[in-house]
């Protein structure tokens, strides 16, 4: 029986040191796989942006920077002069972003407001989920659902409305950023103290002057990084105004017309007859990478603003 028990524990041992040493060596080989993964992942950025840069600095070789950024006539396509004033399409694309501002942040307050200081347990399990599937519909639906719905009710509205204008696509886009709202300020709302609601209340403020006044104001950081980053999305967007909203550049603040926006440029070019090293061909990468610009304009200062007010508790 000595025997046996000591050969057990021999056994034990032996095992014992083998789970030692396959944990000593995933602790060794873990850091290194990860440095990998965050070393990838950079790399990618910079190919990227190294790309857009090179391909960019090709194109104002050929087009005048300034003529570029102050010109208000876009026609790359035009036979005789072509032209690349790159303002109609960021008129476009603001036009647009406006529009889906407007719809997006009272809808998706709201619905953060209901959700964080109004709705039970049970019915923040069942909306809140619900309203997130929106996020999870692909663009291209978005887009023909503004095509050949929205558009058609908003022409009933509005006779002068063309089939293709920047109001459709504009509401659509609110439509698909509203969940990205409406979830982060649920969730910096709901990360507000309950003892801090309950002051409020105990000074004799109503339910809806404590979320205004008193949560709103708390959660403010979280909910103006949620409404920054729905602004870099919808600027962002390509296939829903590609859809609806046609392929007409123009310089103008009109919302019931053709437009075209940056991202609806790249897509047209790339899809057509632009031939490899011509200067069309290199105005992808020029117009890529002011929507570059404009998205990292956009994302810093979503993180300044978030830094800026944050509120600790």
């Amino acid at each position: 029986m000595a025997g046996k028990a000591s050969e057990q524990s021999i056994q034990q041992m032996i095992a014992k040191s083998r789970n030692r040493k396959g944990k000593k060596i995933v602790e060794k080989a873990m850091p290194i796989l990860l440095f990998v993964a965050a070393a990838i992942s950079v790399l990618t950025t910079f190919g990227i942006v190294f790309t857009l840069i090179f391909e960019t600095f090709e194109f104002f070789q050929r087009v005048s920077i300034t003529d570029y950024l102050f010109g208000t006539e876009w026609l790359p396509f035009s036979g005789k002069e072509p032209l690349y004033g790159i303002l109609p399409l960021v008129f476009g694309t603001l036009k647009v972003t406006g529009i889906a501002v407007l719809v997006a942040v009272p809808f998706g307050l709201g619905a953060a407001i209901y959700l964080s200081e109004y709705a039970s347990d049970k019915t923040r399990r069942i909306v809140k989920p619900i309203l997130e599937v929106l996020a999870g519909v692909p663009t291209i639906v978005y887009g023909f659902f503004a095509l050949t719905f929205v558009t058609p009710i908003l022409q009933q509205l509005i006779p002068s409305l063309k089939i293709f204008n920047a109001l459709s696509p504009g509401i659509v886009v609110g439509i698909m950023v509203l969940p990205m709202i409406a979830s982060l300020s649920e969730d910096a709302m709901s990360s507000v103290p309950n003892s801090i609601r309950e002051g409020a209340l105990g000074l004799g403020a109503t339910k809806f002057e404590v979320a205004i006044k008193v949560v709103l104001p708390a959660a403010l950081s979280g909910i103006i990084a949620s409404v920054v980053l729905a602004i870099s999305r919808a600027i962002g967007e390509t296939m829903i105004v590609s859809l609806a909203g046609g392929s007409t550049p123009k310089f103008d603040f009109a919302v019931t017309d053709s437009i075209q926006t940056m991202t609806a440029y790249i897509v047209q070019v790339s899809t057509g007859d632009a031939g490899y090293g011509t200067t069309i061909y290199y105005s992808i990468y020029a117009v890529g990478f002011t929507l570059f610009i404009f998205t990292l304009i956009m994302n810093l200062l979503a993180q300044y603003i978030s830094k800026r007010f944050r509120e600790e508790y």
